[in-house]
Parts: C-alpha cells; sequence; structure tokens
C-alpha cells in the first residue's frame, strides 16, 4: 500500500490464519486455556497476468476505460472466514474427562458450514503450510480447493505462542455461498423405524475416511446416513493401517425392514469397504 493505515502492516493480506492465530494468541497469553476465535473477511490474491496500475491526476475524473484499467489492475478480493480452536473441545464435568480439540474438530467445522449453505465438499488429506503435514485436510469444491484445516505444525505454535496441538483452519466464504442453493432441500421426516449398525474397517492409511465414506453411502438404497465417529492407529492395528469406523442408520420409506433386508443391506455394506481394501474388524 503507498499509503498504510499502520506501518507495521503495509501490505494487503493473502490470508486471515495470520489474524486469527494473533488473536488466539492473544487470549492464550491472558490466561484463557479454551479458545475458539473466527474472522470473516476479504483477501487479497494478485493476478499474475494483471497490469501495473497506473497513477492518474486528481484534477479530472478517469474516463471509463481507465477505470476499466485500473480495475484490471486490482488482486481478486474474495470473502474468507478463518478460525482457530486451541485447548478443551468438550469441557470436563460429571459426563467424562473432556476432550482436546484436535485436527478433525477442524474438519469438522468447515464440514458443518458446507452442511449449513447445503454445499457438498470432497474431503482429502494434503500437506501446506502452516499446518501439520500429516494431520491437514483439503477441501475441493467440483474439482476445485477451497480450503484448508489441520493441526498447526508446531513450529508455527511455538511462533504464535500457542500450545502443542492448536487447529485451525480457512475456506473461501464466496466460493461456497456461490455454489449455495438459494433455497436448501427440505427435510425428510419417517415415522418408520430405523435399523442401525456400526461398522469398522481396517484400511491402508492411503485410504482417506471421505473415499470409504461415499463408498458406504451407495452401497444400498436402504442406507439413509452414514456418519464417522472414530479414527484409530496403534496396537493392535497393524503397522500401516487404520481403523475406521461408522454409524450407519438404515431405513425405507413405505415399511418396515424385516431382518432378510438388513442382512442384505449390511452385506453390500461390507462388500463396499473390501472393495477399497477393507477388513470388517
Amino acid at each position: 500500500l503507498e499509503n498504510p493505515l499502520s506501518s507495521e502492516e503495509p501490505g494487503l493480506t493473502t490470508t486471515l490464519l495470520t489474524g486469527v492465530l494473533r488473536a488466539a494468541s492473544l487470549n492464550v497469553g491472558r490466561g484463557h486455556e479454551d479458545v475458539a476465535v473466527n474472522e470473516i473477511g476479504r483477501v487479497f490474491l494478485p493476478r499474475p497476468d494483471a497490469p501495473d496500475a497506473p497513477l492518474y491526476g486528481v484534477d479530472r475524473r478517469p474516463t471509463p476505460e481507465e477505470l476499466a484499467v485500473l480495475d484490471a489492475s486490482l488482486p481478486e478480493q474474495p470473502f474468507h472466514v478463518a478460525f482457530a480452536l486451541v485447548g478443551q473441545r468438550v469441557h470436563r464435568g460429571w459426563a467424562g474427562p473432556g476432550r482436546a480439540a484436535d485436527w478433525a474438530d477442524a474438519v469438522d467445522v468447515v464440514r458443518r458450514l458446507a452442511e449449513a449453505l447445503h454445499v457438498e465438499l470432497v474431503v482429502e488429506q494434503t500437506q501446506r503450510a502452516p499446518f501439520h503435514p500429516g494431520r491437514t485436510a483439503a477441501f475441493r469444491l467440483d474439482g476445485a480447493v477451497v480450503g484448508y484445516a489441520g493441526e498447526l505444525h508446531p513450529s508455527v505454535a511455538t511462533a504464535y505462542g500457542l500450545p502443542d496441538r492448536a487447529v485451525a483452519g480457512e475456506v473461501d466464504l464466496d466460493a461456497l455461498i456461490a455454489a449455495s442453493p438459494e433455497v436448501g432441500p427440505r427435510p425428510e421426516f419417517s415415522a418408520l423405524p430405523v435399523a442401525k449398525e456400526d461398522l469398522a474397517f481396517l484400511v491402508d492409511v492411503s485410504v482417506t475416511a471421505e473415499s470409504l465414506r461415499k463408498a458406504l453411502e451407495t452401497a444400498h438404497p436402504l442406507v439413509e446416513s452414514v456418519r464417522l465417529f472414530d479414527v484409530y492407529t496403534g496396537d493392535p492395528v497393524p503397522e500401516g493401517q487404520k481403523s475406521l469406523a461408522f454409524a450407519l442408520r438404515l431405513r425405507s420409506a413405505d415399511h418396515t425392514l424385516t431382518d432378510t433386508e438388513i442382512t442384505e443391506a449390511r452385506a453390500a455394506l461390507v462388500a463396499a469397504g473390501e472393495a477399497l481394501g477393507g477388513t470388517l474388524r
């Protein structure tokens, strides 16, 4: 900027994460152990082919052609949303010891945002600064990456004065809103009973939870919903593998399910997991 408001911040930001992490650090420094902060704002992304902005005089209004040149030199300015979670995600109490926020919570924040906008995102494991290389997710919308979330790299957490395992994320809010329908799908309600199944599969570490969830979701027409509730590595899971556990709901739109139908649906679900190299635990 030619005339920045602060000499300490003379440029336009390309990410909201720096401000969010500073806010989280300020709160932690003042004694707050459990912190959740977020920000919605514009970021400024340079266009590789943008011309240099000309400097016109102030003795007249720029012509339409001159305004077009100025507009072409401006960076992209989409709205983003960023957040950071530090400390306990579930507080300890009579119901249990509590649980610290982890990378899965960061992914869940973005998932919930997408669900509220009726947008379907594809989640992929990836590597990207400033996140931990093994605990980072990318979010794709129609093939394009629209955001990232995960656990901060230890060196980044230390630099901002945050505790280990702090998590954060940032997503292109304009892209989500543009893909969101004007009217979301109406909810479906049924008075018929639901059949519940919990299935856990051992899969190679390269298999993403999202790919297995989608395979289960489309495995049989009676599948109403599929929810990942546990990811586990370590003894007794073999090296190079992980356990993914899903809660499934089966229901028919017009009749109560029979034992035979439930058995057939379960077999189809198991086959879908095996098609991705999984083994039922």
